[in-house]
C-alpha cells in the first residue's frame, strides 16, 4: 500500500523585473468602485478598473493623457465628446487627451475593464470634473 505524504510546493513564475522592483500597488476604492494600477512605466499606465452596477465615474477630462479602455466584463456606457456607446466583452474605445468623456455601468454586473494610459503625465491629480455624483472636488 502506497503512503500518502503531502507536500506543498510553489509553481508560481518570477514576475518581470518592473513589477517587482516597485511592487503592486494597492486597489484603490472608489465611491463607485475600485481600480488597482497593474503596471506603470515611462509614458504609461496600466489599471484594472471596476465600476458597481448602476454607478458611474465622474464627467471629467485630462490635459496630460489619453486612454484606451477595453471591457473584460460587463457592459459599459461612454460617453467620449459628443458620442455616447455601449460596449461589452472585448470592445474597446479610444478617449484623446483634452476630451470630456464618462464611464458607466448600467448592467447589474460589476463592470471590469483595463485602461491603457499614455502621456507625459499620469498623476490622478490630471482630472477636471465637470459633473460628479459624490460631489468631489478632487481625489
Amino acid at each position: 500500500m502506497a503512503q500518502y505524504q503531502e507536500t506543498t510546493q510553489t509553481n508560481a513564475l518570477p514576475l518581470p523585473s518592473a513589477i517587482t522592483a516597485r511592487g503592486v500597488a494597492a486597489t484603490e476604492l472608489r465611491p463607485w468602485g475600485s481600480f488597482t494600477v497593474l503596471e506603470e512605466g515611462r509614458g504609461y499606465k496600466i489599471k484594472r478598473i471596476e465600476v458597481k452596477p448602476g454607478h458611474r465615474l465622474s464627467l471629467q477630462m485630462h490635459h496630460h493623457r489619453s486612454e484606451h479602455w477595453i471591457v473584460v466584463s460587463g457592459t459599459a456606457k461612454v460617453v467620449c465628446g459628443e458620442q455616447e456607446v455601449l460596449l461589452g466583452n472585448n470592445q474597446s474605445t479610444y478617449v484623446p487627451q483634452c476630451t470630456a468623456h464618462r464611464l458607466e455601468n448600467p448592467g447589474v454586473i460589476p463592470l471590469v475593464l483595463i485602461e491603457v494610459q499614455n502621456g507625459e503625465y499620469l498623476g490622478e491629480d490630471d482630472i477636471i470634473r465637470f459633473q460628479d455624483d459624490y460631489a468631489r472636488t478632487e481625489d
